[in-house]
């Protein structure tokens, strides 16, 4: 075969393999959706790694990894200000596994300052501890989380999309304390507690956006069918009072008071009582 027609057949071939999918595909950018003020925009990993404001932030102990980690990030406040003004309160995080955090617009801007951490392809993170993905390609990150008592459950990863929402007293009324009741009420306390950490995966009686674990008041509510005990147990530590291969829960030993557990489980018995 003369080599002309070798070069024609060869090319022939990668046309034919290109359009037979042998060819490897170019991974395309990761997206991350923001919605604020009616518009939607979205922002591929590759625009936000460019961003004229990200830099490089240090976390010294990140919650989720366990240890000091260093990403590239964004601010999450110069993100925004990407869209038209909204005057929610809420920033709802949804993430891919169906974790949906409700973090209080108030923290950004405090002492606490919230930031976009941004995975890059070519400096791919580590796996999470017992996990085979890594917190990427989007993750929500705090510098000087402990000022302001940033739980674990506000670190978001593997970030799908960022809305600016009412709160979720005022989408779901139903989750609500009463009026009445004082501001240091053991229930209104475990209202607050339970937005920050249950609610990103619980739903109560179908309320939230939660689907990582079952909702705590339907069918039957949790107080219901756990001892006090039991609960308390639970939510200091879930594998030490049950354990199955989809066991999801964070131990949350070392990031919530007693009493903080203790007005969790006064909320659920007011949200589980005939009337309130």
């Amino acid at each position: 075969m003369g080599g002309r027609h070798r070069v024609r057949l060869l090319r022939l071939l990668a046309v034919l393999l290109a359009g037979l999918g042998g060819t490897p595909a170019v991974a395309a950018s990761p997206v991350l959706v923001v919605t604020a003020g009616g518009a939607t925009r979205q922002f591929t990993g590759d625009d936000l790694l460019a961003w004229h404001d990200a830099a490089t932030l240090a976390i010294p102990h990140d919650p989720s990894y366990g240890r000091a980690m260093s990403y590239r990030a964004v601010p999450l406040s110069a993100l925004l200000s990407a869209l038209p003004p909204d005057a929610a309160d809420t920033i709802q995080a949804r993430a891919t596994d169906g974790f949906v955090a409700e973090l209080p617009r108030t923290l950004i801007g405090g002492v606490a300052v919230p930031w976009l951490a941004v995975e890059d392809p070519a400096h791919p993170w580590p796996h999470l501890p017992g996990k085979t993905v890594s917190a990427g390609p989007f993750y929500l990150v705090w510098q000087d989380p402990e000022r302001a008592g940033i739980s674990t459950e506000q670190w978001p990863y593997a970030l799908a999309a960022l809305s600016l929402v009412p709160s979720p007293v005022q989408r779901w009324p139903a989750i609500a304390v009463d009026a009445s009741f004082p501001e240091d009420a053991p229930a209104r306390r475990g209202q607050a507690v339970f937005i920050a950490n249950c609610l990103p995966c619980h739903r109560l009686d179908g309320s939230g956006e939660g689907i990582v674990g079952p909702d705590l008041l339907r069918p039957m509510p949790a107080t219901a069918y756990f001892t006090e005990a039991g609960l308390r147990a639970l939510i200091r530590n879930p594998a030490a009072v049950r354990s199955w291969p989809a066991q999801q829960m964070p131990a949350f030993d070392a990031t919530l008071r007693d009493s903080e557990i203790d007005a969790v489980i006064a909320y659920l018995r007011y949200l589980a009582a005939p009337a309130k």
